[in-house]
């Protein structure tokens, strides 16, 4: 029977109250990562989408702000993005300090169109373009638009989508005012259903900084966050895979609608997304609020035999919030063995690194959240080949006939090693494999109490190394 559960995620990001789905308007600026976010303020159901606004210093402590951009009388304000407009290219700004400005979509039952809105203030309050829309083409499945300057081209470059058509449309402009068509990627990947959320970016390769490429993510409906590598000259991207090669983000059910970062310091690449999923979203068994954000993680490309993919970590900041620490060293992995119960490593918000070595038996790996008749599996089939998280006893999975489930990532093991960088929380678990090549991202919703940790294997599998890290 589904119970609402009140305990709140250590470190996602969560509203005070209500319901929450896409991260909006990511940018840094003055010091502070902006978080904007699809939100409802009346209810914890989808509807009256608002932009809810937060701040932090350190993507780790998060300072609530009064609602951005409410709902207006004859639209929603749906999904977009925010930057700097560092020049006054647009003329938005006073003349002494950059304004920051947003892009988002105006939904409405006719069409769903693109708007400006701009701040004065470091984003406390907006000011709707009287212009807007700045782009529209008479179609409802238009929306989510990724603003971003392109210095090679000297101009700003927005990239939306065409949902139904499971295509990008790239717009530029040098004024944010007037804007003309570029071009459009797509159908390409997965193409199964509405795609939506679009970013681009460009990202160094791990060891040979000196050569880039550029990133398009697209979320599809059916298949999940995508992504594409390739080139983009300022006019059109071009992937280097071939048509009907799709690469998932995330293996995992609740990683969605993923933006990045716009202006991030260092030249760093840091996205965040929502956490959950459409088929269960509204039934999530939480109160007072329903919805919540992933942890931030940071971008590289990296070369795999040849091919370069993408790379996840978590964000470095997450560091300060590590406490108390454990290690192991040379355990194996035999079930009856339980030697992490006797170290009394408990917890519900862990950083966990661990290397299995010696993976002669059919399946290893953690468990974690363990409790009365709860666990949440992190293993390693070797007759499969997969990494897996298993959450069918990982708690309350009663709110939904689909969200009982196991989720698998093929994963190489590399030198006879399988390492893993998990972060555990109230109700999540966070699993990167391979240097962070294969990620799996899941909701769980464990009683408080079950807050164990447990390694399991047959024999000949062994844990090489062990790091337990509570967070605060």
């Amino acid at each position: 029977m589904t119970s609402l559960q009140t305990s709140r995620p250590h470190f996602h990001f969560t509203p005070p109250q209500h319901w929450i789905n896409d991260p909006n308007g990511l940018v840094y600026f003055d010091g502070e990562w902006h978080l904007f976010y699809q939100h409802n303020p009346f209810g914890s159901e989808w509807g009256h989408m608002s932009w809810g606004h937060a701040v932090s210093r350190d993507l780790a402590h998060w300072e609530h702000l009064p609602l951005a951009l409410p709902e207006q009388a004859d639209y929603m304000i749906f999904s977009g993005s925010a930057a700097v407009d560092w020049h006054n290219s647009g003329g938005f700004g006073d003349g002494i300090h950059p304004p920051l400005i947003a892009a988002y979509t105006a939904h409405s039952p006719r069409e769903q169109t693109q708007h400006l809105a701009f701040s004065r203030d470091r984003g406390r309050t907006w000011t709707p373009y009287s212009g807007n829309p700045v782009v529209a083409i008479g179609s409802r499945e238009f929306r989510d638009p990724k603003l971003f300057w392109h210095a090679p081209s000297g101009r700003w470059v927005m990239a939306c989508a065409l949902a139904d058509r499971q295509q990008v449309r790239l717009y530029g402009s040098s004024n944010l005012r007037e804007w003309r068509h570029l071009s459009d990627f797509g159908p390409a990947g997965a193409a199964t259903g509405a795609w939506e959320c679009p970013d681009l970016f460009p990202l160094s390769v791990e060891d040979d900084p000196a050569q880039q490429r550029w990133v398009l993510k697209v979320d599809d409906q059916r298949f999940g966050a995508q992504y594409f590598i390739g080139d983009f000259d300022g006019e059109r991207f071009t992937c280097d895979d071939p048509p009907d090669v799709a690469r998932r983000v995330d293996f995992g059910r609740d990683f969605y609608a993923a933006q990045s970062w716009n202006d991030a310091p260092e030249g760093r690449r840091v996205w965040l997304a929502w956490m959950s999923h459409w088929d269960y979203a509204a039934q999530t068994p939480t109160a007072p609020w329903r919805g919540m954000m992933s942890a931030p993680r940071e971008l590289t490309l990296r070369a795999d035999g040849g091919r370069l993919c993408l790379a996840q970590q978590p964000a470095r900041e997450l560091r300060s919030l590590r406490r108390a620490h454990w290690h192991i060293a040379q355990v194996s992995c035999d079930e009856a063995n339980d030697r992490l119960r006797t170290l009394s490593v408990r917890g519900t918000a862990l950083e966990i690194a661990a290397t299995f070595v010696g993976t002669t038996g059919d399946a290893f790996g953690l468990k974690v959240r363990t409790g009365t008749a709860e666990e949440t599996i992190i293993g390693y089939s070797a007759a499969e080949g997969l990494l897996v998280v298993d959450r069918s006893r990982s708690g309350d999975v009663s709110f939904s006939p689909r969200f009982d489930a196991r989720h698998a990532a093929p994963c190489p093991l590399r030198d006879g090693a399988l390492t893993i960088h998990v972060l555990v929380d109230a109700h999540s678990v966070e699993v990167f494999a391979d240097g962070g090549r294969l990620v799996i991202s899941d909701l769980i919703f464990p009683q408080p109490e079950s807050d164990g940790i447990a390694i399991f294997g047959a024999a000949g599998a062994r844990v090489q190394s062990l790091d337990v890290w509570e967070l605060a």
